[in-house]
């Protein structure tokens, strides 16, 4: 419901005092759940570089082609970490254009808009025995593994494929208070992979400054100092680094490339591609499967 301004009121506990990086990547996509301070950050963006907008939505896209791919695979199970706002397409709606009606899909985040969006949708248009959403932090694997099996959507002894996308560029950063302060993301990543049984899939796409113009770089450089001093810090990882993401998971073909090149086939009539340079996408993508 709008208040008197025409902004919708957010759920409760949502913070509203700083920018949302889930809420921003929505407006990106042509959302509508974000905020005027979500909106206000993101148009000075876009105000230097328009091309976010068709970075995101290619971003976007390879998501649309990773599920499609893994269902023809034989994968029925979906673990979407960092799923965000559902705009331009859910994993579990792109699924039952090949499958329908076999996939599970359990989304997760930890931004309250997400999760409370989320399950107002499903509980519309999705179905309540194989898709659901749940509040939860990537920095703790096994509580959040916990969570998902408590679910009874997903048998989490059965292989599934973790799609983490576009999440582990923000900066895992520890808990208020812990002693250490590096970024978590290789130390979480490698025990998700652990918690995998044979036969899972891995999923990452991830910004990079790696390989990529000096335009794009100064991009890079200039887009990180914004979201560092937002108070939602980012990580540019090099090739190198995001492919030791996937430890010793086998790279499907076309291993780590830039998310347009990643099976273009599986688009559909309706994936209307962004018009990139593959490079100028900033993302490099690629899935893994557990022997």
């Amino acid at each position: 419901m709008p208040n008197s301004a025409g902004e919708k009121f957010p759920p409760a506990g949502v913070d509203l005092s700083q920018p949302s990086i889930a809420r921003i990547y929505d407006y990106y996509l042509g959302g509508d759940t974000n905020w005027e301070i979500d909106r206000q950050f993101a148009d000075k963006l876009l105000k230097k570089f328009s091309i976010l907008r068709p970075i995101a939505r290619s971003n976007r896209l390879f998501l649309h082609r990773l599920v499609r791919h893994l269902t023809k695979q034989g994968i029925r199970q979906f673990v979407d970490l960092g799923s965000g706002v559902p705009t331009m397409g859910h994993a579990h709606e792109v699924a039952d254009q090949v499958a329908p009606g076999e996939v599970r899909v359990v989304y997760v985040d930890h931004e309250p808009v997400a999760v409370a969006h989320s399950r107002s949708l499903l509980r519309q248009y999705g179905d309540e025995d194989r898709h659901t959403a749940i509040q939860a932090d990537l920095r703790d694997p096994e509580g959040l593994w916990e969570k998902i099996g408590q679910t009874g959507v997903v048998d989490l002894n059965e292989p599934v494929a973790l799609l983490m996308i576009a999440v582990l560029h923000i900066q895992q950063l520890p808990a208020p208070g812990s002693p250490v302060s590096d970024d978590l993301g290789p130390q979480l990543v490698a025990t998700y992979r652990n918690m995998l049984t044979s036969g899972s899939y891995l999923a990452i796409s991830h910004v990079t400054n790696d390989g990529v113009s000096s335009k794009s770089a100064d991009m890079l450089t200039r887009i990180k100092t914004m979201y560092d001093s937002s108070g939602s810090p980012v990580i540019w990882r090099s090739r190198s680094q995001i492919e030791d993401l996937f430890g010793d998971f086998r790279l499907i073909d076309p291993g780590l490339t830039w998310t347009s090149l990643w099976h273009p086939e599986e688009a559909t009539i309706t994936d209307e591609t962004p018009s990139l340079e593959a490079d100028q996408s900033i993302v490099l993508a690629g899935a893994a499967k557990k022997a």
